[in-house]
């Protein structure tokens, strides 16, 4: 079963899933059909098997997931991020996912300008390109001048693509559900709350308004910062469905060609990058999440400009503070510190075998232990520690999975500008910064003061919550739920052990009952009633017997 309600007893959904199943099964990925429980749509005779070569099943995946659109392109990405999910030769093909679509028809693209800002971008502006300039799943780009003869770019959101998202969730919550209940994967890993965050993440994506708050938001904490630049957002001409800011200029950092022969330094390039991301992660608490080459510019000056912010992560102070305890804990190579702090910040959970996992990270430091931050590589760290979390079976929180992966991007940006550039070098220095700051005098004394404030908040409403509890115990209000891990199996255990016992007290009193019989009474033709009675008794029996002897062995109880 899957619901009560099935998740697809929606029109949409239903016809969405039938897509679906068939774009997979075409695309020879039937095991995936079965096992996501999306067989009952696949196409009637279609076969179930897995296509072999040559293309890989990674390959067909990213084949199928490109096909079937924006919502499993994005997908993709984000599972990309998820080493401690899916073995290697997937993660790679899946980051391949080019986030790319055919043009929408100008018309369209006038009319969304039409409903959403009152009238036609040749009204409202001095000059509106036709020819876009990029084309995504999401959204098509076209430049553009305002009247007062500031250049902008334009991101209008495809038409109807909020429903196929919204049907394309609806699957993908249905499956996550059905997973959780009738496969091994989905019992091992808690699916539901990555397809949530998943939804949250690409509903944001589709509400511009979220991309240009998070920009103004960066704008404000890099104001004063001359080595980024983030383009303003022209509210006025900005709705949900279209989103106008400033155009930017520069160079792509991925252009090398084109940055030696304008003499921009390259080094100083990379530095202000990963500065950027250090001073995003330690200070801000939140950070641009998508630093791939297309969205960055490189100024004359060696400034960057930044764009497309439609992914925003999230970093709490515990977060940074235990990830922080972390890196000293393998700079000392403490093993057990650093299982502890891994612990802590949720990437071991209840099916973790912490002797096996501390063994392993042992490994992990005694491989890289007295290796130079000068020689030591952010990304082939976290590569080993989520290949360790994958062994495991364990789950890393959706917002350090997602850390870790423009961790490695921004050390990707600094290495394909400059080879001889090292990330953990560089950014060695702002950790350590960070953690003085945080361990100063003043920091400490401001930590006493806001927990003395809470200890007194909550002194004064301790009479009162203890009030309300014991009136809520003694009106019966609290129930205690108590959850015995391994109870079901143990008490199956004892079932078993009982069946056999029972069935070994039937085949003694059978026995007994038998010789009984052949003794009682002396009548003509006794003989003949005992041997009729005494030979089945006895076959009997001994099957009996040996039957349950067997399923003892078997037990090896």
């Amino acid at each position: 079963m899957l619901l009560a309600r099935p998740w697809f007893a929606d029109g949409a959904i239903l016809k969405r899933s039938r897509e679906v199943a068939s774009v997979l099964t075409r695309h020879g990925l039937g095991s995936l059909v079965e096992q996501s429980g999306l067989g009952r749509f696949a196409p009637l005779g279609a076969s179930r098997r897995d296509r072999p070569a040559p293309l890989k099943p990674a390959e067909r995946l990213r084949s199928a997931f490109g096909e079937l659109g924006v919502t499993f392109i994005k997908l993709g990405q984000t599972l990309s991020t998820r080493a401690d999910l899916l073995p290697a030769d997937v993660i790679e093909e899946l980051s391949k996912l080019q986030d790319a679509a055919p043009r929408v028809p100008l018309e369209m693209i006038r009319q969304v300008i039409l409903e959403d800002l009152g009238e036609y971008p040749e009204e409202l502006f001095e000059r509106f390109d036709p020819e876009p300039i990029a084309s995504a799943s999401i959204g098509q780009v076209h430049g553009a001048r305002r009247h007062d003869g500031r250049e902008v770019v334009i991101k209008v959101r495809r038409p109807d693509v909020e429903q196929q998202v919204e049907a394309d969730l609806g699957i993908l919550t249905g499956i996550a559900d059905w997973a959780q209940v009738n496969t091994a994967f989905g019992r091992d890993y808690a699916l539901r709350p990555i397809v949530d965050e998943f939804a949250y993440t690409i509903r944001n994506e589709l509400d511009y308004r979220r991309e240009g708050e998070n920009a103004d938001r960066l704008r404000r904490a890099f104001a004063e910062d001359r080595r980024v630049w983030i383009p303003l957002i022209h509210w006025d001409l900005s709705t949900h469905r279209v989103l106008t800011m400033e155009r930017v200029t520069g160079v792509k950092i991925s252009d090398l060609e084109t940055l030696d022969e304008l003499g921009i330094r390259r080094r100083t390039i990379a530095e202000n990058a990963v500065a950027v991301f250090m001073h995003q992660l330690l200070d801000l608490g939140y950070f641009h999440a998508d630093p791939h080459p297309g969205n960055y510019f490189a100024q004359t000056d060696g400034s960057i400009a930044i764009v497309d912010f439609g992914m925003v992560g999230r970093v709490t102070e515990s977060l940074r503070m235990r990830l922080l305890r972390a890196g000293l804990a393998a700079l000392h190579e403490d093993s057990e510190a650093l299982a502890e702090e891994l612990y802590a910040l949720g990437v071991a959970g209840r099916r973790a075998d912490r002797p096996a996992f501390q063994r392993d990270l042992d490994h992990l430091i005694g491989r890289y232990g007295g290796t130079s931050l000068r020689e030591l590589s952010a990304t082939a760290v976290t590569r080993e520690l989520t290949g360790i979390a994958f062994r495991h079976r364990l789950q890393l929180p959706s917002d350090l999975a997602l850390l870790f992966r423009v961790g490695a991007m921004s050390e990707g940006v600094g290495l394909m500008l400059d080879p001889d550039f090292h990330f953990l070098e560089f950014a060695s220095p702002f950790f350590r910064q960070r953690w003085k700051e945080h361990n100063s005098l003043s920091a400490a004394s401001q930590r006493f003061g806001r927990s003395a404030l809470e200890a007194a908040e909550l002194a004064a409403e301790l009479p009162r919550r203890s009030s309300r509890l014991l009136a809520r115990l003694e009106r019966g209000e609290i129930e205690l739920n108590v959850n015995h891990e391994g109870l079901g199996a143990f008490s199956a255990q004892l079932q078993q052990m009982a069946n056999r016992l029972a069935l070994a007290v039937i085949l003694a009193a059978s026995v007994v009952t038998l010789g009984l019989a052949l003794g009682f009474g002396d009548f003509p033709g006794r003989a003949t009633y005992a041997s009729w009675m005494f030979w089945p008794g006895l076959i009997f029996s001994l099957l009996f017997g040996a039957g349950l002897l067997m399923s003892i062995w078997r037990a090896k109880r």
